[in-house]
C-alpha cells in the first residue's frame, strides 16, 4: 500500500511540475529593443519597462542623489555601431551598460563597461566607467505610465537619447560623425577604382573567358607604379590567352626575375612552366 501511495504521488509531482512549466505570466517590466540609424551609425537600446502602477518615482521607489540602473531587470545596456559622443563625452564603437544618479533638476549618466552588474550597485565601481556626464531633468505637464526610452530629434549628423517616466523626461544629446566619412567616400569615389579592384577585375575576366583585351588594360592599370611578381604573373597569363606568346614570354620572364628576388620558389616554377608551355 505504501509503495501505491509513493508512487501516486510521484505522478502528481510531475503532473504539477510539467502544468507548472506551461504556464506564462506577462513579465511586471516587459523587456524593449529600439534600433535606430542616425546619420550613418546605428544605436541600439536594450532595456526592461518598469510602470508607475500608482507609486512615487523619482524620490522615492527611485532615491535621488543615489545610483539606478536606469530601467528595470538587467541593466540598460546601448550600443554604437562607430564611434560617438554623448554628452559631450567620446565614446568608441561598442556596448555599454547606462547607470544613472537621478536628481530634482539634474541627473549624472555614466556609460559603464562591466555589463553584467545589472542591479547590484553596491558593487559600482567608478574604474569601469568611460565616463560621465550631466542632463538637466525636465518635468512632463502629463504621466508617463511606462518607462520609455527612444532616440528622437534626428539630424544628419546627430540626435537625442530620450528618457521619459513618470513626469520626468531627460534628453541625452548624440552627435555621430558624418561628413568625414562621405567626403572620403567622395574622394574615393571620384578618384576611379583602386589597384586593387582593377586587379581582382583583370583576374575575374580571365577565370571567366570574357574579354581579355580589357583584362589586358585592367591588368596595366594594377601595375602602374606597382609592379609585383604575382600581377606581372597574371598580365603575362592574359597576354597567353590572347596567343600574344612573344610578349607572354617577355612579361613571364620579368615575373621569373621579381619572383627570384623575392626568393618565392611557388612563382619561380610557375613562370618557368608558363615560359616553356609557350615555347
Amino acid at each position: 500500500m505504501r509503495t501505491i501511495f509513493f508512487f501516486v504521488g510521484l505522478v502528481g509531482f510531475f503532473l504539477n511540475t510539467q502544468l507548472s512549466a506551461q504556464i506564462s505570466t506577462p513579465p511586471a517590466s516587459p523587456f524593449s529593443k529600439v534600433e535606430q540609424v542616425v546619420g550613418l551609425s546605428e544605436i541600439t537600446i536594450e532595456y526592461s519597462r518598469p510602470g508607475v502602477k500608482g507609486r512615487e518615482i523619482f524620490g522615492d521607489l527611485v532615491p535621488y542623489d543615489k545610483i539606478w540602473r536606469t530601467g528595470a531587470n538587467a541593466s540598460t545596456k546601448i550600443t554604437f555601431s562607430d564611434n560617438v559622443t554623448i554628452g559631450g563625452l567620446k565614446a568608441p564603437k561598442g556596448t555599454y551598460a547606462i547607470y544613472s544618479i537621478p536628481g530634482e533638476s539634474e541627473w549624472t549618466i555614466m556609460l559603464y563597461k562591466d555589463l553584467g552588474l545589472g542591479g547590484g550597485v553596491a558593487r559600482y565601481d567608478e574604474a569601469n566607467e568611460l565616463g560621465r556626464f550631466k542632463v538637466n531633468a525636465v518635468d512632463l505637464p502629463f504621466s508617463v505610465e511606462t518607462m520609455t526610452i527612444s532616440v528622437g530629434d534626428i539630424t544628419n549628423d546627430g540626435a537625442h537619447v530620450q528618457i521619459m517616466w513618470d513626469k520626468t523626461y531627460l534628453a541625452l544629446p548624440v552627435k555621430v560623425e558624418v561628413d568625414k566619412r562621405v567626403m572620403a567616400a567622395i574622394d574615393n569615389a571620384m578618384a576611379g577604382p583602386s589597384k586593387g579592384e582593377y586587379y581582382q577585375a583583370a583576374l575575374y575576366y580571365y577565370n571567366t573567358d570574357r574579354d581579355m583585351g580589357q583584362a589586358l588594360e585592367w591588368i596595366n592599370k594594377a601595375l602602374e607604379d606597382n609592379e609585383r611578381f604575382w600581377n606581372v604573373t597574371w598580365k603575362a597569363r592574359i597576354l597567353g590567352k590572347m596567343g600574344n606568346k612573344k610578349e607572354a614570354i617577355a612579361t613571364s620572364k620579368k615575373a621569373l626575375a621579381l619572383a627570384e628576388k623575392a626568393n618565392n620558389a611557388d612563382y619561380v616554377k610557375i613562370n618557368n612552366d608558363l615560359i616553356a608551355s609557350w615555347k
